[in-house]
């Protein structure tokens, strides 16, 4: 094709309301209604073909831990030989395809989400990791929309970015596909992250084995069905879930590999980082290590902070999604003054708040992932409720008799080095220390010493002068800094998403800077009058 294409500016995707009486509540309810009536089987899919290995776990419904939605295979090492041998085959031909032809079909996978697979990718989302409506539109539909759309047009102006010629020379850049495949490794959280981590490096060139979290095998499953119908190559994202010893191991042995995409643990990664270095023998490359992993996001409040706005910020970012966003607010910093009007405030609204079944679209929260999360979080409240330097001042209940079920718990401390105010929990746990009022710099320099992380954090104010300070006390303290907001929920192309420390190389989803890490530039330098004699002028005389 001769011409110099660009991809059309892209817009943020609406959020559908899902209002009582609306079209798409009574679509989403109707699509809700036939999965919870099927119970599917997924395989797993290796160069464009469906592999059973007959070695099953079940994906069911946190909500309702009876409700069995589906069984998947898991993978082994056998299916990882496959899987990469697949991968490096479809590599000869989408690394050298033209990146108009690989934006089309990101572009397409977009136009089909917004619409035949909304309510699909988001019923699949609410059954399968136990979301509201809200919480699955604003993941599911709308943030992976906007990475389908967005990352076509940030490639587009990667490419465009080209050095200066001189005089009879043209020098040029080359954006190369990386050698060797991706392992993209995705959280149960976000489905967003999972179809974003396998499909940004695809998008530049490079193919992946992918490896969802366990827990969210489900929704996974329709995103490779979604991919496919957007006409992906076969073998380009190879889809190999199961158990991180039986895959994340075996993967990283491989002399193929050629770099991670990672959400998730801290622990995790940093293994995974370890294992990678102790390899670096087999690879004959250097792996790109792209993560954002852990961490304990902060609301910091000031004295002049409107409380009703802090409130609700702090009630939104702690408890939505139960509190399992890796920028979920779990830990508060509340000057004396206003704390009691803070206090009553927050308390008021969290008993209006309703938890349960995700099928009833009144309740703010669901039910925790799995039965390892439960077990985790419900210790970190047992160990605050028996000690002497906490208070639960609301919540503080569990069951998972039926679903996994924790209550939205508020922890005070007198201890602002508190556990729970400095390990990470991934649940719907806030704990909250007060401080005097005319300790604000203090407090600040607490705050960002007293974490490993630096993800999300935020400061409420009206003061410009607080906020100048909390901005430049709290700088590397996070790497999404909010003011007067609640601390989660970025925004493709508005706020880049990552943390540093460790929360994660930093490498910013969301925009040009994370697509950049999975080229590798090729300089080309083509002078149009190219010398005839080795002698250079200063050699004229003695």
């Amino acid at each position: 094709m001769n011409g110099i294409t660009t991809v059309p500016y892209p817009e943020c995707e609406p959020i559908l309301g899902y209002a009582p009486g609306s079209p798409e509540k009574v679509s989403l309810k109707k699509q809700l209604k036939k999965m919870m009536s099927e119970e599917i089987e997924i395989p797993l899919i290796i160069g464009g073909k469906e592999v059973r290995t007959g070695n099953l776990a079940d994906c069911r419904c946190p909500h309702d831990h009876n409700h069995l939605l589906a069984r998947y295979h898991k993978a082994g090492p056998d299916e990882i030989k496959m899987a990469v041998d697949a991968a490096m085959e479809a590599w000869k031909t989408w690394s050298e395809m033209n990146w108009m032809s690989r934006a089309a079909i990101f572009l397409r996978a977009a136009e089909l989400l917004a619409g035949k697979y909304r309510d699909v990718l988001n019923g699949a989302t609410m059954l399968g990791q136990s979301k509201t409506p809200h919480q699955a539109e604003i993941d599911s539909a709308c943030e992976l929309i906007d990475f389908y759309r967005f990352n076509p047009f940030f490639m587009n102006q990667i490419y465009m970015e080209q050095p200066d010629s001189g005089p009879e020379v043209w020098n040029f850049l080359e954006y190369r596909a990386l050698e060797g495949f991706i392992f993209a490794v995705t959280p149960f959280n976000f489905t967003s992250i999972a179809g974003n981590l396998p499909t940004s490096p695809t998008l530049m060139g490079n193919v992946c084995l992918w490896k969802p979290a366990s827990s969210a095998v489900y929704s996974a499953y329709f995103l490779t069905q979604l991919w496919k119908e957007a006409g992906l190559p076969d073998g380009v994202i190879n889809f190999v879930p199961g158990p991180g010893r039986y895959v994340g191991d075996p993967v990283i042995q491989q002399p193929e590999f050629g770099g991670v995409h990672f959400t998730g643990s801290t622990g995790v990664f940093n293994a995974m980082w370890k294992t990678i270095g102790e390899n670096m023998s087999k690879y004959g490359r250097y792996p790109r290590i792209v993560g954002e992993t852990g961490g304990k996001d902060f609301a910091f409040v000031h004295a002049s902070a409107d409380v009703k706005a802090t409130v609700t910020a702090i009630l939104r970012g702690a408890f939505e999604y139960q509190g399992q966003k890796c920028s979920a607010a779990s830990r508060a910093y509340i000057p004396d003054s206003i704390w009691p009007k803070i206090k009553e405030m927050f308390i008021d609204e969290l008993k209006t708040l309703k938890m349960g079944d995700i099928n009833d679209f009144t309740n703010f929260m669901g039910a925790v992932i799995d039965k390892a999360a439960f077990s985790t979080i419900t210790e970190y409240i047992d160990y605050a409720k028996s000690s002497p330097e906490a208070e639960i001042l609301f919540g503080g209940g569990y069951d998972d008799s039926k679903g996994y079920f924790i209550e939205p718990t508020v922890v005070l401390t007198t201890n602002p080095r508190f556990r729970l105010m400095e390990e990470e929990i991934f649940g719907p746990v806030l704990t909250i220390y007060v401080y005097p009022e005319n300790k604000f710099a203090e407090t600040m320099k607490l705050c960002n010493e007293t974490s490993p992380y630096a993800l999300t954090g935020g400061i409420m104010a009206t003061d410009r002068e607080a906020i100048i300070q909390a901005q430049k006390a709290l700088r590397h303290a996070s790497g999404n800094f909010y003011i007067n907001d609640k601390i989660t929920g970025a925004v493709v192309s508005q706020q880049p998403f990552g943390g540093a420390r460790a929360s994660g190389t930093n490498d910013k989803a969301g925009s040009y800077l994370n697509l950049i890490r999975w080229a590798s530039v090729r300089t080309t330098k083509e002078n149009f009058n190219p010398p005839t004699d080795y002698r250079y002028p200063y050699m004229g005389e003695k």
